[in-house]
């Protein structure tokens, strides 16, 4: 008889923009069944857009868990819209303004300049200090997803083990690299929203744009237990006399970013439980001579419509940026969840915060057991 593997766990932060406030919420508790100098419980973490910054933050402080989870929560606790764009009107105007009159220029269009988020990431990420967290096995792996729009194709940049290898699939491959504010900038550069990156050759964006498997990135670093945070909330039913109306661009636009951030992984998580599923039918020996291997997953979402807590906090937004998006549709009581992307202030922020602590201590007999506490 042999020992069993002790077993790889990987967290998974899906992107959404200020719904990942939710995901500080559920890290906070888990937080709390671990004593305050214990490191990270998942040393694989796999970040996409806001996600991605989420992860980056835990495993800069990978040696306490309880360290990152305070500073994540520090940070959002303390969030407004122009620490991460320009929301003033003069601001808004000078963007447009070089956008419109500088045909020349070399800043891509997008609706918003968020070099603000820049200079704050600056500010509180110390990148430096992974790689001696990798070497002290507090963590094995990060990665953050983009999408590379020339050729197109989404690009997993990690900086982990060196036993870890890269990875080619059908446009999707993992990238080894040392990990910096531009790969943290071109992950959550949502399309036409914010503007692209320029990393080495080629202009990235948003990782969830491309995103076919985004349960790949932490099995291929070899994750066997994954956590997964989705940022997909429930919605009520809409009235039949809005549905009889023809979507409105703000409509639109809000589920092109509810299919970008949650279809795929939504449909990723299907696909491994069928893998699972079918694997569990097999034979004992048949199944230890399998390419593919069980992995165990853990799904936590928001229990609340995000939308509605976005529209009690509409008037909370900059008045700019309150008329930009009134031009596209966007109001109070607009049914467009682009709202709850774009929100960054922090009486929002501390309500997901809230519902994602909330809905993991609800949860806690699951949480408890998959981490085997």
């Amino acid at each position: 008889m042999t020992d069993s593997p002790k077993p790889q766990y990987g967290l998974q932060l899906s992107g959404g923009g200020g719904r990942a406030a939710y995901q500080v919420g559920v890290l906070k508790a888990i937080a709390s069944f671990y004593p305050r100098n214990h490191g990270l419980p998942f040393p694989i973490l796999c970040g996409t857009s806001a996600g991605a910054i989420n992860a980056t933050t835990l495993a800069c402080f990978a040696s306490c868990f309880h360290l990152g989870v305070r500073k994540l929560e520090w940070v959002w606790q303390h969030f407004s819209t122009h620490q991460v764009y320009r929301a003033d009107a003069l601001g808004i105007a000078r963007h447009f303004g070089s956008l419109a009159f500088k045909p020349g220029s070399k800043r891509p269009p997008c609706l918003f300049d968020n070099r603000p988020l820049r200079a704050l990431m600056e500010q509180v990420l110390p990148l430096d200090r992974l790689d001696r967290h990798i070497e002290r096995g507090y963590l094995r792996a990060i990665t953050l997803s983009a999408t590379r729009y020339y050729h197109p194709c989404s690009v997993n940049f990690f900086q982990g083990h060196p036993e870890i290898h890269t990875w080619q699939r059908f446009r999707r491959h993992g990238e080894r690299a040392r990990l910096t504010i531009d790969h943290l900038m071109a992950s959550s550069a949502i399309p036409l929203i914010f503007p692209s990156v320029r990393l080495g050759d080629d202009h990235y964006g948003d990782g969830s744009v491309l995103q076919l498997s985004p349960l790949s990135p932490p099995i291929h670093l070899g994750a066997s237990r994954l956590l997964v945070v989705n940022l997909d909330s429930p919605h009520g039913d809409q009235p039949m006399t809005r549905r009889h109306r023809a979507p409105a661009t703000s409509d639109i636009a809000g589920h092109l970013l509810d299919t970008i951030f949650s279809d795929t992984l939504n449909s990723d998580l299907e696909r491994l439980e069928r893998i699972n599923r079918s694997l569990a039918l097999m034979p004992e020996p048949e199944r230890l001579n399998q390419p593919l291997k069980p992995i165990e997953t853990l799904v936590i979402k928001p229990s609340e419509d995000l939308d509605l807590i976005a529209r009690r906090h509409y008037r909370r937004l900059p008045r700019a940026v309150r008329l930009l998006l009134r031009g596209i549709g966007v109001k109070r009581d607009s049914d467009s969840s682009l709202l709850s992307y774009l929100m960054f202030e922090a009486p929002y922020c501390l309500e997901l915060i809230e519902l994602g602590y909330q809905d993991a201590l609800a949860r806690k007999g699951e949480l408890k057991h998959f981490f085997r506490l």
